[in-house]
This record gives structure tokens, sequence and C-alpha cells, in this order.
């Protein structure tokens, strides 16, 4: 399985309860259409605790999405890359108010 972590700040204005309602559409979608096996809830960070020794980053929120193999971590990117406008409102949505986005992906060994 292959793993992808987004770690994120949101624009200006923009509320992270409307961009997690976006983003839960958005991975919905994707797995309806088989590109990915699910993803966990958007979470906040606490780096107010000597257990994130991240001095790097600051990114507020971050995210996991999970993907059967890389074929699926493709197919998938490709997808958000190629489709019709009114294939993807969603991940318009939340790409749009996202800011100092990262995304770090990695496959699990056993």
């Amino acid at each position: 399985m292959i793993h992808m972590l987004s770690r994120f700040d949101l624009t200006e204005g923009a509320e992270i309860e409307r961009f997690t309602k976006d983003y839960k559409a958005f991975a919905e979608e994707m797995r309806a259409r088989g590109l990915i096996l699910g993803t966990g809830p958007v979470g906040q960070r606490h780096a107010d605790t000597p257990m994130d020794t991240d001095g790097d980053w600051g990114q507020r929120y971050y995210v996991i999405m999970s993907f059967a193999d890389r074929s699926k971590l493709d197919q998938a990117y490709a997808f958000i890359e190629t489709a019709d406008l009114s294939e993807t409102l969603h991940h318009r949505a939340i790409i749009k108010v996202l800011r100092n986005a990262v995304f770090t992906c990695w496959e699990d060994l056993s």
C-alpha cells in the first residue's frame, strides 16, 4: 500500500470546516472511481510538544490518503491532471485554498 501525506496551510479567509467538507467529497469521488483506498480525517498539528521535532516545516494541517499500489497512485495523479473540469470540482475547490502545501509519498514495507 502507498500513502500520501499532505501538509498544508490555508489561504487567508479560507475556513477549515469548508475545506474538510470539500476534501471528504473529493476523497469519496476518488474512492468511487477506484483510485484510492481511503483517507484519514483532516488533522491539525500540535507543534508545541517535544514529540513534534519538525522544525523545518510549519504547516498547520495534514491528511493521509492511501492507494492500493503505485499504479493507482499514478492513475489518481493522471486523473486530476487530465479530467474534465466537471469531474474535479471538489479537487479544484481544495487546491485553490491550499498554501505552503507539501506532499510526501511512501510505501508500506510489511
